[in-house]
């Protein structure tokens, strides 16, 4: 734990913070709950919006300080794609996984699998899906949160995987993520992929059935950070430090259990995200029920927060993001260019500075492998990491 007298003074001090109707949003909300943004001498009014689209645009027009957005979304805004350009830049990753893929019960039932009391095989899931829609030729309606984000990413890698053609099996739509389980249970869409709590929501309400956690896609996937535009960035240097200081206290926070079912009750409340504790609780606790009548499922990495370095903005993620988007992008990005564009969006020297303040240890390079390790390893003497394989494609 830092200082706060010892800091740069803050050029500001009263913040505007967007963030998204999400499980995820728990570093926010415990920054804000805990006094952390207040110990840091900061003010931090936080503004819940209703689409990934619409809080980018909020921060790239000013109307927000800082926002809890999407991990590829400030390389995408960088090359103006999606709709609006702008030069958004994080240094701080706001955690790991915390997605999955649901199906309506219709489907699911239709593939006649059974995992009562285990997580389903994604791969069989999506070999069988193949095969049903092979059977019936029919196209299958799948919604994801916004084109270029890790639900995309993830949908359309397990997809591949398992055969389907997506370009004449698939129709996919963006959706807000509060819109999802409405869409699911009117029969407009058969599925989506989604962060929590609304797999959850569509399991307890009885019309879907979660088909495979983003976890068991991608380890350790990188999901969200926190975006601000490089040029509030250049002009409120120390503000920016002090509120990375304040959500990576939040984050450490919540390792432990009972922050993490505090938290939950927090969010419950009409101010946040206005949902039963209840339905907050399973991604959080890593008791995650994948259908209605299944008992639970002990995912404990369905959330990271903190573990495994997971606030550090590696470049090669980065990296990887940029080569999975290539098709939605309609083009190849040079190696100049994607290296132009990660060294542009995402700053570890950032992470670097605000650990040092906190006394924590980070990576001494950008980089690591990818899709290498599929179990904890060290990195580096006192970085040790997670797992970090993702789908194979056959």
């Amino acid at each position: 734990m830092s200082d706060p007298q010892r800091l740069p003074q803050a050029e500001i001090t009263e913040l505007e913070l967007g963030y998204m109707r999400l499980s995820d949003a728990a570093p926010l909300i415990m920054a804000k709950d805990a006094g952390l943004f207040a110990r840091y001498g900061l003010d931090v009014s936080l503004h819940r919006e209703v689409s990934w689209a619409n809080l980018r645009d909020k921060l790239v027009v000013g109307k927000l300080d800082a926002a809890q957005l999407l991990a590829p979304l400030p390389m995408m805004t960088n090359l103006g794609a999606g709709g609006i350009r702008g030069s958004l830049m994080t240094g701080l990753a706001l955690g790991l996984n915390g997605n999955a893929i649901t199906l309506s019960n219709r489907v699911w039932e239709s593939l006649e699998l059974h995992y009562p009391d285990s997580a389903p095989d994604p791969l069989r899931v999506v070999q069988k899906l193949r095969s049903k829609l092979q059977q019936t030729g029919q196209t299958i309606t799948l919604a994801t949160v916004h084109a270029f984000s890790m639900h995309t990413i993830l949908l359309r890698r397990w997809l591949q995987a398992g055969g389907i053609d997506l370009d004449h099996d698939v129709r996919l739509l963006v959706l807000p993520p509060e819109q999802m389980c409405d869409s699911l249970a009117r029969g407009v869409i058969d599925g989506f992929c989604v962060g929590e709590p609304w797999n959850t929501v569509a399991v307890e309400q009885g019309i879907g059935t979660v088909a495979a956690s983003g976890y068991h896609l991608w380890n350790n996937a990188p999901e969200k950070v926190l975006g601000v535009t490089e040029q509030w960035h250049q002009s409120h240097p120390a503000t920016h430090l002090r509120l990375r200081l304040a959500i990576m206290e939040a984050c450490k926070l919540l390792t432990e259990l009972d922050a993490r079912e505090h938290i939950a009750e927090v969010m419950s409340q009409k101010c946040y995200l206005d949902l039963p504790q209840r339905l907050l609780l399973p991604s959080l606790t890593g008791q995650f029920r994948f259908a209605k009548n299944a008992a639970p499922v002990s995912i404990p990495q369905f959330h990271v927060f903190w573990q495994y370095q997971a606030g550090f903005p590696w470049r090669s993620q980065a990296q990887s993001i940029l080569k999975l988007s290539e098709q939605l992008l309609g083009k190849t990005l040079s190696e100049e260019e994607r290296r132009a564009l990660v060294q542009q969006s995402w700053r570890p020297d950032l992470y670097r500075e605000a650990a040092r303040w906190l006394g924590e240890t980070s990576p001494s390079r950008d980089s690591k492998t990818e899709n290498e390790h599929s179990q904890e390893w060290e990195f580096e003497p006192g970085i040790v990491l997670g797992a970090d394989r993702y789908l194979a494609l056959p």
